[in-house]
């Protein structure tokens, strides 16, 4: 099953100041107007290793951050317990528990680690070349067992808290994940980098930062990315399922319909309809149907919806949540979904702790 182990953290010392100055989002949930921004408010904010000028740029960095002691070394070992507040993206207040380790990077092939999303080669390169400079990795991946993780806060302060996220050392927790499987929920790129990079290491493997959270941990939720069609006159007029008198109604009949077969919301300016597709189909493979010309997306419903009406777009498709025993399932059967299938939020934060691949 799935290596899992503590490791011997590096962290932010304090001396480049406040954590909430250092900390940022994973690289790719950054927008251009946000790397600006994050990267005028320190010198020392993480990002400029995630998404640096170059890869030497990065390497340069994080060593003299060690070499200034803007960070530091743990002097042990230890697993990681991780409580993340936090509002979703249709508003409702949660908490989402997990355990972050490390995790021996291994080829698919193995059965220990699954895929769920195709991965794009340009990315996969990008994201090698920069950890092969830097050789640290200051962003866990996000992992998923099927398996009860017993996790409860202890009744002590944080060791590390920001953001909405607190971050107790738990030397003991990795024994809970022994001989689990583990499913990719985001990170795909960054772990393919890191199995790659193991094959250029003497030892033949490398260890990737994963959170790893219980499928049944009830702050766990994976949000619909909707669809929405810009400059496709054709999905504008076309009429494609069952008429509904408003966007309430639809959404309410489109929670009722069983999960053995596709369904979604199809809203344009002038109707509302509940589509159905094909048993055993995926929500998102009945809307990939019209191919991927025009396609946008966005977790919230407000947006797509305004974009329709706004005369934006031509067509907004409204999709259910996706359930994680159907991720497992199609990652079991060797199958990938369509890009964009599932939306885990939040994604853990870069720089609260970083992990050496050598160490």
């Amino acid at each position: 099953m799935a290596d899992a182990q503590p490791f011997r953290a590096v962290r932010y010392s304090g001396a480049a100041g406040a954590l909430a100055d250092l900390v940022a989002p994973p690289y790719d949930a950054v927008t251009d107007e946000e790397r600006a921004a994050l990267y005028a408010r320190s010198p020392f904010n993480v990002l400029r290793l995630t998404l640096p000028e170059s890869p030497q740029a990065a390497r340069r960095l994080y060593l003299g951050w060690l070499r200034d002691g803007i960070l530091e070394r743990e002097a042990e070992p230890s697993a990681w317990l991780l409580a993340e507040d936090f509002v979703g993206p249709d508003g409702v207040a949660r908490q989402r528990l997990g355990i972050v380790v490390s995790i021996r990077a291994e080829p698919y092939e193995t059965g220990h680690v699954l895929p769920h999303e195709r991965t794009h080669r340009g990315i996969r390169d990008e994201r090698l070349e920069l950890l092969r400079a830097v050789r640290a990795q200051p962003e866990p991946i996000f992992l998923l067992t099927d398996a009860p993780l017993d996790l409860r806060l202890p009744h002590r302060p944080a060791d590390l808290e920001v953001a909405g996220s607190r971050l107790w050392r738990l030397p003991d927790a990795v024994d809970s994940l022994a001989e689990r499987t583990l499913l990719i929920a985001d990170g795909h790129h960054r772990y393919e980098s890191a199995v790659a990079l193991g094959r250029e290491l003497q030892s033949g493997s490398a260890r990737v930062m994963a959170l790893v959270v219980s499928s049944h941990d009830p702050g766990l939720h994976v949000f619909p990315t909707h669809r929405l069609f810009v400059g496709r006159p054709d999905l504008a007029e076309l009429r494609e399922g069952e008429e509904r008198p408003d966007l309430e109604d639809a959404l309410a009949a489109l929670a009722a319909e069983p999960f053995d077969r596709s369904a979604a919301v199809a809203y344009r300016r002038d109707r509302v309809e509940l589509v159905r597709g094909a048993p055993g189909e995926l929500d998102v493979e009945l809307v990939d149907r019209h191919g991927l010309d025009g396609i946008a997306y966005s977790p919230r419903i407000s947006e797509v919806v305004h974009a329709v009406d706004a005369g934006v777009a031509d067509v907004a498709y409204l999709l259910r949540e996706v359930r994680v025993e159907d991720v497992f399932a199609v990652a079991r059967r060797g199958e990938l979904m369509p890009q964009k299938s599932t939306y885990f939020y939040p994604k853990p934060l870069s720089g609260l702790l970083f992990h050496e691949v050598d160490g």
